[in-house]
Parts: C-alpha cells; structure tokens; sequence
C-alpha cells in the first residue's frame, strides 16, 4: 500500500529480452514506500536497464510489476511522472559544459515544462522565478550540496565537480519534481569508503522523507536488501570438487591400439556457458536514449 508521498514498487518474474537474448530475467521486488532497495550484479547483468524498466523508460518483456500502484508496461506513461532518475550514465549526463547553477536552472525548466502543471506557466514571471528558486534550494538542503563549498560557488563548472559532488548535483535536479520513486545509477563508482557512507546516507536522508530509493551498487550496505541481477552468487560454505590427485594409479592401462585423440587442449567446450554478454544491455540502453 502507498504513502502518501513514496511509491510501493513491487515485481515479480520481471524480465526483458532483446534481439540478442535476455537483458534481465526472473526478477522478484518487493519494496515499501519510503524504503531502499540496492540493485547488485556483474557488469552487463542489466542493472541499469533494470532501472530504466521500473520507472517507465524502458518496455519489460516478461513478468510483471507495478510502481505507485501503475501496472507495467501498460502504464509506463503514468510511472514515468512519479518517478525521477538521479545519475544513470548515457541517459541523462549531466553537461560538462555547463556552469552547476545554469545545470540546476535547466533541470528545474525541463521539469516545469514537461512534468509540471500548465497553470504554472501561466503565473508571472517574477513568481515562477521565486518557485523555482525555492524548489532549487530546497532541494539542494535535501541533496546535502552546499554551493557556497564549491571552489567558484553557483558559478562552477560541472566538470571541475568531485564525482560525490556530481552524484548530490544529479539527485538535486531529480527532486526537484518531488517525485515518489527516486533510481540511481553506479551510486557507489570511484568513491571512497568515507564517501560511498556519506552517499548512503544521503540515500537513508530522502527515504526519511517517504521517496522511494532504487540504487544499483557494487556493495550495499548490509542493513539495505538487495536485489541482484544475472547468475545467482556462489555460497561460501560450497564444497569444491575433489581434485584428481596427481600420483593417482589408472584404472585400467591405456588402449594402445587405439587411434590418437587429435582434439587439442585447447578446443572450446561447445556445451560451455558463455560469460555475460553485455551486448543486449547496450541495445537496450541505444533504445532507451531513442525513446
């Protein structure tokens, strides 16, 4: 059941196949409003597309799930205005070339135009300015970026950011439409332990406040469930196979009359498993751009 202001996102069997197999498959959630849920996997297990899939930019193929209550894929559309992407790489960069206050008023007009009520473009102009610069600070606090910090303040440039500064500047933007469901992407990429902490607990901050959090990671905390993509972890306490030992005595002495086996060492095992193929993620994300 929904809060007030954060999604329930639940999913069962969820999957997508494209052209050259599954993205991601069999994937169970079940995550309250206000919560957080991390999303583990190996590199090209569909992480990202998973993402993309429960906040309505990506079509699922397989299962089903439902986000705020707005069943997938029929109401994508719906899922899409209740949910905010933070950082995802390839689909919503921030602009290098851009100064951090020109990024935060670009976000807060492609929010006003495209997701915002039309009556709001109708007020004055000195009030929608006084809205938006509210909406900007307030989720600033929220994000924990303080631009005062910044060597050059609200005049500095997004790609002179530290990478924890560009994660709070890309979770600034996405709040400014108060969403109920908030995605990351890579949240924990080329940060220290001290700064993947203070990214959690800015992750633990808009929980608090009743969002939903989704957050694909290397390794999540171990208070947060976790979600994972592609093949299932090994156990620790499996037990290995016996090895043959070295000096063992064959069974039987070896067929002399029988003909050379040819097959070199090194011929692949055709019946093999191939390694994660990263190729359906990257269609997948080529068409999520497009869409």
């Amino acid at each position: 059941m929904d809060s007030p202001h954060g999604a329930a996102v639940k999913a069962e069997d969820f999957g997508l196949k494209g052209p050259r197999g599954w993205v991601f498959r069999n994937i169970a959630i079940d995550a309250a409003p206000g919560s957080i849920t991390a999303v583990e996997g190996p590199s090209g297990s569909g992480r990202t597309c998973l993402l993309l899939a429960l906040t309505g930019r990506m079509k699922p193929t397989a299962g089903h799930a439902e986000v705020g209550g707005h069943r997938l894929p029929k109401k994508m559309a719906a899922v899409r205005r209740v949910a905010a992407l933070g950082p995802v790489s390839g689909v919503n960069d921030l602009d290098q070339a851009l100064t951090v206050a020109e990024q935060l008023r670009e976000g807060a007009l492609l929010q006003r135009r495209y997701e915002g009520p039309i009556r709001a473009l109708l007020r004055p102009r000195g009030e929608r300015r006084a809205s938006t610069a509210a909406r900007i600070e307030e989720a600033l606090a929220v994000a924990g970026l303080d631009l005062a910090t910044l060597p050059k303040g609200p005049r500095t440039s997004v790609r002179d950011l530290e990478r924890l500064e560009s994660v709070r500047l890309a979770v600034a933007i996405a709040l400014l439409g108060d969403p109920r469901l908030l995605a990351l992407d890579d949240l924990d990429l080329k940060l220290s332990d001290a700064e993947r902490a203070e990214a959690w607990s800015l992750l633990r901050t808009i929980a608090a406040r009743g969002t939903t959090v989704l957050a694909v990671c290397s390794e999540a905390p171990q208070d947060i469930p976790v979600v994972r993509t592609g093949p299932p972890a090994k156990t620790p306490d499996a037990k290995p196979e016996p090895e043959t030992k070295p000096d063992a005595k064959p069974d039987a002495e070896p067929d002399t009359d029988a003909e050379p086996d040819t097959t070199s060492d090194a011929e692949p095992d055709t019946n093999e498993k191939p390694e994660t193929n990263t190729k359906g993620t990257d269609d997948a994300l080529a068409e999520a751009r497009r869409a």
